[in-house]
């Protein structure tokens, strides 16, 4: 039998405890990034919100965390596209964004 290919969706802090500080939250999506190879390399499509989320937020000119456009596209883009995932995988630290995430998967 073959293995099955999942599309997983990362869900961690990325944001949350960074104080918006973009050095933290740069550490916060390369610890995802590590994640996110090691599911690729078992077989699976890894996907983090942020890889989506980024380059819209400078295509709307964001100009920090939590300003219009931030609000308008990071959050919206992994719930919109949460249907499309075979599972989400939640990594430890406190994330209402991860949180809200799960709860919408489950």
């Amino acid at each position: 039998m073959k293995n099955e290919v999942l599309t997983i969706l990362i869900a961690a802090p990325y944001r949350s405890g960074t104080n918006d500080d973009p050095e933290l939250m740069a550490e916060n999506l390369r610890k995802m990034e590590t994640v996110a190879l090691s599911i690729f390399r078992l077989g699976h499509v890894p996907i983090i919100g942020e890889w989506l989320a980024l380059p819209l937020l400078k295509q709307a000119d964001s100009k920090h965390p939590g300003d219009e456009a931030y609000e308008e596209i990071s959050y919206p883009v992994s719930r919109r596209i949460l249907t499309k995932f075979d599972a989400v995988l939640r990594l430890p630290g406190a994330s209402k964004g991860a949180d809200g995430d799960v709860a919408l998967a489950i």
